[in-house]
């Protein structure tokens, strides 16, 4: 003797007196998964915001010691205020091209709308409509 139970069968009436409750706990798993998503996306974009914003606090310190080098170099052969106005252009064509480079990588980054729970409530649309394929 096995110790699974036989299974009853349930009339058409009975498993439609319970479609509305399973719909429920899709919706309700649904909404759990997106949730999930979107807080797993948004704890990656917190930890790299934050690493780049600790980066970007060392930068603009070695930034102007660099800067001082580089007036303090130039002067040798130009004078200071020659030297001074080089290097702040220079440094003003750097900061377009990271910037308009940071507006790039923005825009092609991680889509924000939550792919995966999309995906699936189409899935579950298609499957309730008859559309969906089997897995």
């Amino acid at each position: 003797m096995s110790s699974a139970e036989p299974t009853t069968k349930r009339s058409i009436f009975r498993l439609i007196g319970d479609l509305p409750g399973y719909i429920v706990d899709l919706v309700k798993s649904e909404l759990e998964q997106l949730k999930q998503e979107v807080l797993g996306k948004l704890k990656a974009a917190g930890i790299g915001i934050g690493l780049l914003v600790g980066a970007s606090a060392f930068l603009f310190f070695a930034l102007g010691v660099f800067t001082a080098a580089a007036i303090l170099g130039l002067a040798t052969v130009l004078p200071g205020w020659a030297a001074a106005l080089i290097v702040g252009g220079a440094l003003l064509l750097i900061a377009v091209a990271l910037v308009l480079a940071g507006i790039g990588l923005l825009k092609k980054g991680v889509p924000p709308a939550p792919t995966e729970t999309i995906a699936s409530v189409k899935k579950d649309v298609d499957a309730f409509k008859g559309t969906g394929k089997r897995d």
